[in-house]
């Protein structure tokens, strides 16, 4: 049977030049050794298809993937048998004979994870788990303090089933080009690190998260310095980059940044079609509670895309669409299923026509940035936003 016409069509071609680009980068972004790279796929590859885009980073040389939570774990292991998983989220009760027996490696900073995986190792009769230890270096978020943390290594000592398999801290502001804070970060991980390396702990991997870091630069020239002086590998995890996009940098975009903007590839086009043409005189309310009233005879597109699909209801007579090459105004309110463009002024319209939502049709294009900015959000909300009944399609 024909699905319903709303489809995201995902180039794995373009993740995986990506993620070549950004390997390539992390190459020469210091003299302390390569920074390896695990590709971020959580949230369903930020809505981009963790299927399609694991995999496609396999292809494209990752080692390590990194989801949040040990469901999506399982479904990565799926399609990657081979791939080390990362699990950043960590385990929560109950979930430790899962990560036991997809070989996931899941993050730690909490008592009850301790306990978790300690007796699910016990019960599967494996000698040691490795785990990677999240350090708390200023986001306040998750991860063990610089108090907390004589405390945790004891949890990793003589016949203990957990192996201290690495250390990871993420950097809260990253994508602040004075990095001052970035700074003060590594500050507080470089302290920390050696106070493991002086208990006698040898964890194999450091990292820091996200594409700002990985892009900047600075970032990784500072986890390389740490890692040689304590004889770690690093590795950076990179998310939104990998899908064609940069963050926004504040108050001025680094000029390493502006160097890959032309070789990233935008990954996601999110497409529908129109359903149906109809003419209507000035003074005709158009949707619910008749938020828009046309003000002359106009020409009304319906399309099959709602905010069941993700297509947010705030983009209602602000967000634009693209039919025939040209931007089409939405109007009236975005309803759960459907949503109306003015067509007027767009020759030929008619149904069956393909409608971009997100991405490029002739010469004009529209941009998770740009519905990013109508609705008050970021790109990675937008993409996430695109529910699971829209289906994902490798072009």
């Amino acid at each position: 049977m024909q699905r319903r016409p709303c489809w995201v069509e995902i180039s794995a071609d373009a993740f995986e030049d990506n993620y070549r680009l950004l390997a390539s980068a992390c190459t020469g972004a210091g003299d302390a050794g390569v920074v390896e790279l695990l590709a971020i796929v959580k949230a369903d590859a930020y809505g981009h298809g963790l299927a399609l885009c694991s995999q496609a980073a396999v292809r494209a040389g990752a080692r390590w993937l990194g989801v949040t939570s040990v469901e999506e774990g399982l479904a990565a292991r799926t399609v990657s048998p081979d791939a080390e998983i990362l699990v950043i989220g960590g385990p929560f009760p109950g979930q430790g004979a899962a990560v036991v027996e997809a070989r996931l490696t899941p993050v730690v900073w909490g008592e009850q994870q301790f306990e978790e995986l300690e007796a699910a190792a016990r019960a599967a009769g494996v000698e040691a788990i490795a785990v990677h230890l999240e350090l708390d270096t200023g986001m306040s978020r998750q991860g063990v303090g610089a108090d907390e943390l004589d405390a945790v290594m004891e949890r990793f000592g003589a016949g203990s089933r957990l192996r201290l398999g690495g250390l990871m801290t993420h950097l809260y502001a990253a994508d602040e080009s004075d990095g001052a804070a970035t700074r003060e970060q590594f500050a507080r991980l470089e302290a920390m690190v050696e106070r493991v390396v002086a208990a006698g702990l040898r964890p194999e991997w450091l990292h820091v998260g996200n594409s700002a870091a990985v892009l900047a630069g600075e970032a990784l020239s500072a986890l390389q310095k740490i890692c040689e002086r304590f004889g770690l590998r690093p590795m950076a995890r990179p998310g939104l980059a990998l899908y064609g996009l940069t963050p926004e940098f504040a108050p001025e975009e680094p000029e390493a940044v502006m160097r890959l903007h032309g070789g990233l590839r935008r990954v996601l086009e999110w497409k529908t079609q129109v359903v149906s043409v109809r003419s209507v005189a000035a003074g005709q309310p158009v949707g619910y509670n008749g938020t828009f009233v046309a003000t002359e005879p106009m020409r009304l597109a319906l399309l099959a895309a709602g905010y069941a699909d993700g297509l947010r209801r705030a983009l209602s007579n602000r967000g634009c669409v693209l039919v025939r090459g040209e931007r089409a105004p939405i109007v009236g309110r975005v309803s759960m299923d459907q949503t109306v463009l003015d067509v007027t002024e767009i020759p030929g319209v008619a149904a069956g026509d393909e409608v971009v939502l997100i991405g490029r049709q002739g010469a004009e294009s529209i941009t998770a940035e740009d519905h990013a900015a109508w609705v008050g959000t970021i790109p990675w909300e937008i993409f996430t936003s695109i529910t699971s009944r829209v289906e994902r399609i490798k072009v």
